[in-house]
């Protein structure tokens, strides 16, 4: 009897870690299925953003965390170009975590996907390194949208980070001021079957695209597929 409890409780922990993997692997999937559908918005991120941008950071479905707190939280993964310089191509994507602070009236009760740009080293380097508190130890900004070129320097040359937000349909840029971004790397170890950091991910060269990945980084391509000399 004891054997067999022992043998269910195996099954069952095994069965618990596949759907941890399969969550976190469907997670990734949603994160190109959303930034596909933002691309697709008639006033987007502007062109020449994400052609200067380090890395883009997709975090679908944001919730609040309590009713009249402010608080938000919400999962999903950051892509960079590879390189030393963040130059390269577009890498693999690493698992990042969004925690605190406040949509205000957009997020209004219902799941708001952010997607934020990093727009230099400095920015990057941060957040693979550790939690980065945006507006504190990294500047943030909404981030402008269609196709004013004029707005898209001035904020690119102000903040490290930009971001933006769509809700009930509207895709517009909001501040994320005091809101943390973080690596998650127990997600990552979901996601690859092994410990690795964000930064091994997206600076490595031992780390094999995974599936669910592919279309997020194809998205990325396919939207700018070249840096533009800053």
């Amino acid at each position: 009897m004891l054997r067999w409890s022992a043998l269910g409780a195996c099954v069952l922990l095994l069965a618990a870690g596949v759907y941890a993997a399969n969550k976190e692997q469907d997670r990734l999937q949603n994160c190109g299925t959303v930034m596909e559908e933002i691309t697709h918005v008639p006033d987007s991120i502007p062109q020449e953003l994400l052609e200067k941008a380090n890395c883009v950071v997709v975090i679908p479905s944001v919730v609040k965390v309590a009713v009249g707190i402010g608080g938000s939280y919400g999962r999903g993964a950051m892509v960079c170009r590879s390189g030393d310089k963040f130059n390269g191509a577009w890498g693999s994507p690493a698992m990042m975590a969004l925690e605190g602070g406040s949509l205000g009236v957009q997020l209004g009760g219902q799941a708001t996907d952010v997607v934020l740009l990093v727009m230099n080293e400095r920015g990057a380097n941060a957040i693979l390194s550790s939690k980065v508190k945006l507006g504190g130890e990294a500047s943030v900004a909404a981030g402008p949208v269609g196709r004013n070129a004029q707005a898209a320097t001035d904020a690119s040359m102000r903040a490290e980070f930009l971001s933006y937000s769509r809700s009930r349909g509207l895709f517009a840029g909001v501040s994320l001021e005091g809101s943390t971004l973080r690596p998650d790397d127990e997600a990552n170890e979901k996601v690859y079957g092994r410990k690795l950091t964000s930064r091994e991910i997206v600076m490595g060269t031992n780390v094999t695209m995974v599936d669910s990945g592919r279309h997020l980084v194809q998205v990325l391509e396919k939207a700018s597929a070249h840096k533009e000399a800053q």
